[in-house]
């Protein structure tokens, strides 16, 4: 990797970053640090005084020396101060929400960060890290503030590493990973609220003047009531093709804090980071503390440019084997709940086989002995194979497996305990829970506290004893369904660290896992959608959009997380809730990752025999789905069909899903769609795939222009009686 300091000039044609530096002038001794992606610039200004600004965030400039003009442009400026600091502190001029805010060891809580230098790391020809390093001019206190940018994928993190050097500790009243500046004529904010089976619902309104949080504060499971993505368009608001739109995600998987502040020049100030609600942090002199990244992605071209962006940005860079493989599973949940035994488990794994499917999954009620797993109320914690249900271990099973030429994958939920367990009265310090109050439950556990380094090594062990035992086990699920309530930690001397220092202890174990286990796929779940966020992506394979699989509900659920989440990620399984036929269910499970979760022996043959096919029609269109480009034809909240296409990067195969998701006469398509994303000199061929057997296709195989089916589009012919159809588009 090479590094330029703040005195030198990085020059490259497709370097993500350059630096200004004695160059460009707004006036004499400022700086101008332009940070730019393929499409567009973020602009700081180092002013005369050495406070760093932030004067741009919109399209890349032809000319790098007009940057300088910016900052005079735009009114930043009040009768208060300014308001466009690049991170605002607390204490001094500034009176706005801050980024920062904090005691000093001797109490005052005053701070002004001035600019000392910066550098550039050049880590690859795409991606480049600025670190600016701001110190206050009283205290021996500083952070650096640290932008890595994703120069084709239009994407950048952003995150601050606070430090002291104070006598005593400095109590960190607010620390954020970001604040930016960004100046247009209005803004209209998208965000999501829900609750469990009832996740990522959306909000659009007008941002006014004042302040907009949004905010957890539920410690584990901390997206249950709304998740930390959002989405923010610029002057009007965006549509999927058209608009200026900003996407956001805080990389955190424990409480978060967003700030939308219009200031009264008609900015917009973001700041991004961890909830300094009932946690002060208390910081040591010495020790670097890094904020969670939060990534965000800029885009003047719509809504599916922004998903796009974020898509392919997640797959390269953050999640596990983003550009690899997934596998196609059975789970045993739905078919038998915690009512098993050997000779029940091994014939579903013959159902693994007959399906066609990769993987048999074990849920939840295979351990505990002393206190059975044989509902929810008991054993969660003890982590031994229950002898009357599996008296040959886990072992018997990936035998099995093996025998059917399938994999094996087990449920956990490691950081949770029943009270009535062993290991709850071995360790009554694990647990959470204030001491002189009555223990409060959600779905009868309790949360360990991972702030604990023993608490660490013992979820690490439920782990890592698995794949010892057992070193043919290829999957895991991990679990998380129980939110904090009663925070305190027996092990923690501050208690106001303890939101904190849990998330980062549940990271220690993580990396831990990884780095003895890099490959093996993890499930993210957490009763649902609690924890998706790409903080916890970065060491899971997939996650769980929902518990709710009733196929309607889950086309609107996956549609909103694909905003923000790659198809790979997304774990969508067959089920039996809901009245619509097999194909219905199956068709809605193919728009992510598929898995089956349903009796396999009362599907009727046509039934089995479709879903069979199915798989096969999955594997065939995988590459598409996994990895292609992502094109929405027509929102569900809007229209009678929901559509959605994905494109291979060389645009030369395609696979569109067309669902009907409302049942009023005569609903349904009843002129063409559009598609997108094809090449308009290419000629495709298009065909009906997954039709149920028995049944004939309404779409005569044809063949089109590119430009055609972009321009006039194809009618999928959706209605009750075809509820569901999914076209190929494959070019000749």
């Amino acid at each position: 990797m090479n590094k330029i300091n703040s005195k030198g000039l990085l020059t490259g044609a497709i370097i993500a970053l350059y630096v200004l530096c004695n160059v460009s002038f707004t006036k004499a001794q400022d700086v101008i640090i332009p940070i730019e992606t393929k499409e567009n610039a973020l602009v700081l200004q180092v002013t005369p005084d050495k406070l760093l600004n932030m004067v741009y965030f919109g399209s890349k400039l032809s000319d790098k020396n007009e940057y300088a003009a910016l900052a005079k442009l735009y009114q930043f400026g009040g009768t208060i101060g300014t308001y466009n600091n690049a991170y605002t502190t607390a204490g001094t001029r500034n009176l706005m929400e801050p980024a920062i805010a904090v005691t000093h060891a001797d109490g005052n809580k005053s701070l002004e960060l001035k600019y000392v230098n910066h550098t550039v790391t050049k880590i690859n020809d795409d991606v480049s890290l600025l670190s600016i390093s701001l110190k206050d001019s009283v205290y021996d206190f500083e952070v650096t503030l640290n932008y890595q940018t994703y120069y084709n994928e239009d994407v950048t993190e952003q995150w601050s590493v606070i430090k002291h050097h104070e006598k005593k500790d400095v109590v960190l009243n607010k620390y954020a990973s970001a604040n930016l500046c960004i100046h247009a004529n209005s803004y209209w904010l998208k965000h999501y609220h829900g609750d469990w089976a009832k996740e990522m619902r959306p909000e659009e309104e007008q941002l006014n003047h004042g302040l907009k949080t949004l905010d957890s504060k539920l410690g584990s499971r901390a997206d249950l009531f709304q998740p930390p993505v959002f989405m923010v368009s610029l002057n009007k608001p965006a549509t999927e093709d058209e608009g200026e739109v900003m996407y956001g995600n805080l990389e955190w998987s424990g409480n978060f804090r967003i700030d939308l502040e219009v200031d009264p020049a008609n900015n917009l100030r973001l700041i991004a980071g961890i909830n300094n609600f009932a946690a002060d942090y208390n910081l040591k002199a010495g020790v670097e503390f890094a904020t969670p990244k939060f990534v965000y992605t800029l885009t003047n071209k719509g809504k599916g440019e922004a998903s796009r962006n974020l898509q392919t940005w997640a797959r390269k860079y953050k999640i596990v084997d983003g550009n690899g493989s997934r596998l196609t599973l059975l789970n045993n949940w739905e078919s038998t709940y915690f009512d098993f035994n050997e000779d029940k488990l091994a014939g579903l794994l013959k159902d693994t086989k007959k399906l066609g499917v990769d993987l048999f999954l074990l849920d939840d009620g295979w351990f505990g002995n002393k206190y059975p797993r044989n509902g929810d109320h008991a054993g969660l914690g003890d982590w031994q194979t229950n002898k009357a249900k599996l008296p040959n271990d886990i072992a018997f099973l990936t035998k099995e497996a093996k025998a059917n030429d399938v994999k094996f994958g087990i449920w956990i939920e490691p950081e949770m305990v029943n009270p009535k367990s062993e290991l709850y009265e071995k360790h009554p310090d694990w647990v959470v829970k204030q001491p002189q109050r009555p223990e409060i439950y959600m779905r009868n556990q309790l949360v360990l506290d991972l702030s604990n380094p023993k608490v660490q090594d013992f979820v690490f062990g439920v782990v890592d004893n698995l794949f010892v035992k057992n070193p043919d086990l290829a999957y895991i699920k991990w679990d998380c369904n129980s939110i904090i309530f009663n925070a305190y930690s027996a092990y923690e001397k501050n208690q106001s660290n303890f939101y904190t220092d849990y998330v980062l202890g549940l990271y220690k174990v993580l990396d831990r896992i990884r780095a003895k286990y890099p490959k093996v796929p993890l499930m993210l779940c957490s009763g649902g959608g609690g924890r998706v966020d790409y903080g916890a992506l970065k060491y899971f394979t997939e996650y769980w959009p929902s518990d709710n699989t009733e196929p309607i509900e889950r086309i609107f659920i996956q549609w909103e997380y694909s905003y923000f989440y790659p198809a790979i990620a997304s774990s969508n399984h067959v089920t039996d809730w809901g009245k619509q036929p097999i194909k219905f269910r199956v068709d809605v499970a193919m728009m992510g990752k598929l898995g089956f979760d349903i009796v396999i022996g009362k599907l009727k043959p046509a039934e089995l025999a479709f879903c069979q096919g199915a798989v096969n029609t999955y594997k065939q269109f995988s590459e598409e789905i996994w990895h292609g480009d992502q094109y929405r034809l027509q929102d569900p909240r809007e229209n009678d069909v929901a559509s959605i296409m994905y494109v291979d990067p060389a645009k030369t195969t395609a696979i569109m899903f067309n669902y009907l998701v409302n049942n009023r006469y005569q609903a349904g398509t009843h002129e063409p769609l559009r598609l997108k994303g094809l090449n308009p000199d290419k000629t495709y061929t298009i065909s009906e795939v997954n039709v149920f057997p028995g049944t004939r296709s309404t779409i005569t195989e044809a063949t089109y222009t590119g430009k055609f089916l972009m321009t006039i589009g194809i009618n999928p012919d959706v209605s009750e009686h075809r509820a569901s159809v999914l076209i190929a588009v494959k070019e000749n």
